[in-house]
């Protein structure tokens, strides 16, 4: 069996939970033991299940090589407890894994764990501001759709152009939006391009958005300093100064600014001691319980690293103002001291970098009831964290800017042209009802042709028009309206019926119109008498 990719969506944890099992269930050789003068078939040593599942985490993309041994072992009580494993006496339940020799093997069906039904969160429409909102206590489930009748008039101010006119215009100021609007403009507009990012059809697998503060979006959007770190308007909840300045001392070795260079050898695992337990008796970790499988989910996505950094960035925006403090802090001096080589080793068995991950993955990441890969998946997460804490830990720019355009477009004034729709006042439709072919053609037939046909039989009986700018106008009908034309005037006969011609009267004839045409005169012999 081949490890696969599992990606971003509801119950990731469930389903690499699964699927670990699966491939150490078709991994692990089994074979035949002795203990204690017996021999017992298809089984394994514990060491043998360590060595075997830590090889297969390891080479697995959704976990990785900085899987630890230990991890490992952990992880097997956890198989153990949940009768995953049991030992050759068929007994389970408890978690006294060790790596040694002990025996184990596989019950004849190890237990898959069955996607939770979650309660539904139930969609969060986010309403954007709407100008012309009904007055409190009306009601808006039940309203009609009032079909608005579109007289002859505002037909021709509506097509104006198309017959030679320029319609008259008007400038809308929509009402300023107030900061209670903005926030909900944040929060739907975040909301929306993580479910993207994501790839998911719906967050409401993975995120309740009622539990998501507007108020904090904004905070941590905005409220930050010169180095993007949030400023928190509560100083009751700022970190104590004391632990701002341990945290500076490791972060910042061997140039302690807030405290006196050590006298003794072991002070910087002290102070290190001292930072680990202030962070482990926190109740809730920094990035809370709420948006757990948030996390998870972008985990998902750590394949395509640009994706995975944009997840991250607009997942860690929906966090309180002093947790992503702390947790940008906490970070950053995490990142410092793993690259730190002036820093004495801070542990004698584990490498720096991963005594930072172990150490810190709890207080991080960890969800309110007991997931059996949560130190795994913490450890995954921290580890991307670490690597890319300037990115993560940053306001998305992009994201950023188009909220502030659409903001600006929302408070821009509008140009609203006489006889358009606008000018209507259309009570708002609670929801679309599909309707048949033959339906839809009626509506589109009784809706726009019968209001041309009362526009052109207007100007053919306009009176007020010459006869040459009636002409004009109708010309330019039948050019944009040939249809409806055609019905009025079916034949040519019947349009010449409209400009019917004047008989002419013909001249009366003139008497010298009988006579002989002008003769030139010729001259004649006079006599003489």
């Amino acid at each position: 069996m081949e490890p696969r990719l599992v990606g971003p969506g509801p119950y990731r944890a469930t389903r690499l939970w699964n699927e670990i099992i699966e491939l150490f269930r078709a991994g692990m050789p089994l074979r035949k033991h002795r203990c204690r003068f017996k021999s017992y078939e298809r089984c394994f040593k514990a060491s043998e299940a360590v060595d075997c599942l830590h090889e297969l985490l390891g080479s697995n993309q959704n976990f990785g090589p900085e899987v630890t041994r230990d991890q490992t072992v952990k992880l097997l009580k956890k198989f153990l407890k949940n009768h995953v494993i049991e030992d050759i006496k068929g007994r389970w339940g408890k978690e006294d894994f060790q790596d040694d020799g002990h025996l184990y093997r596989f019950p004849p069906s190890s237990p898959l764990k069955s996607y939770p039904k979650k309660p539904s969160c139930g969609k969060e429409v986010i309403k954007f501001p709407d100008w012309t909102e009904p007055k409190a206590g009306a009601s808006q489930e039940h309203i009609p759709v009032k079909s608005v009748t579109m007289n002859s008039e505002m037909w021709y101010k509506r097509h104006s152009i198309a017959i030679g006119e320029v319609p008259a215009c008007k400038l809308v100021f929509r009402r300023e939006l107030t900061q209670t609007n903005i926030e909900e403009i944040w929060k739907s507009m975040t909301l929306s391009r993580l479910q993207k990012v994501l790839g998911l059809d719906s967050l409401d697998e993975v995120l309740d958005a009622k539990l998501v503060n507007s108020k904090h979006i904004v905070q941590n959007a905005y409220n930050v300093n010169k180095q993007g770190i949030v400023t928190l308007e509560d100083k009751s909840k700022e970190l104590p100064h004391w632990i701002l300045s341990a945290m500076k001392c490791l972060a910042n070795w061997p140039s302690c600014s807030d405290l006196k260079q050590p006298t003794y050898a072991g002070f910087e695992r002290d102070v290190f001691k001292t930072i680990v337990d202030y962070f482990d008796q926190m109740k809730e970790p920094l990035l809370t319980f709420h948006f757990f499988d948030v996390f998870v989910s972008v985990l998902g996505l750590l394949q395509k690293h640009s994706k995975a950094v944009e997840a991250l960035q607009i997942s860690c925006l929906l966090l309180p103002p002093e947790n992503r403090k702390r947790l940008q802090l906490l970070v950053r001096m995490m990142a410092r001291i793993s690259v730190n080589k002036d820093l004495p080793p801070l542990s004698e068995s584990v490498r720096t970098r991963t005594l930072m991950v172990q150490a810190f993955s709890r207080c991080i990441l960890c969800s309110k009831d007991e997931i059996d890969l949560d130190e795994l998946l913490a450890a995954k997460l921290v580890s991307f964290l670490m690597d890319n804490y300037q990115e993560i830990l940053s306001v998305p720019s992009a994201l950023k800017s188009s909220i502030e355009d659409h903001v600006v477009h929302l408070q821009r004034v509008q140009i609203k042209y006489a006889g358009a729709d606008t000018d209507a006042t259309f009570p708002p439709p609670s929801f679309c009802k599909q309707m048949s072919t033959d339906e839809f053609e009626y509506q589109r037939a009784s809706g726009s042709q019968e209001p041309l046909a009362a526009l052109l039989e207007e100007i053919v009986k306009n009176k007020e028009i010459s006869v040459k700018d009636k002409k004009k106008k109708l010309k330019q009908f039948q050019k944009s309206y040939p249809e409806v034309y055609r019905i009025r005037f079916p034949t040519p006969e019947v349009e010449a019926m409209l400009f019917p011609e004047k008989t002419k009267q013909k001249p009366p004839i003139l008497l010298w119109a009988l006579k002989k045409p002008f003769q030139p005169f010729h001259r004649t012999r006079s006599f003489r008498m």
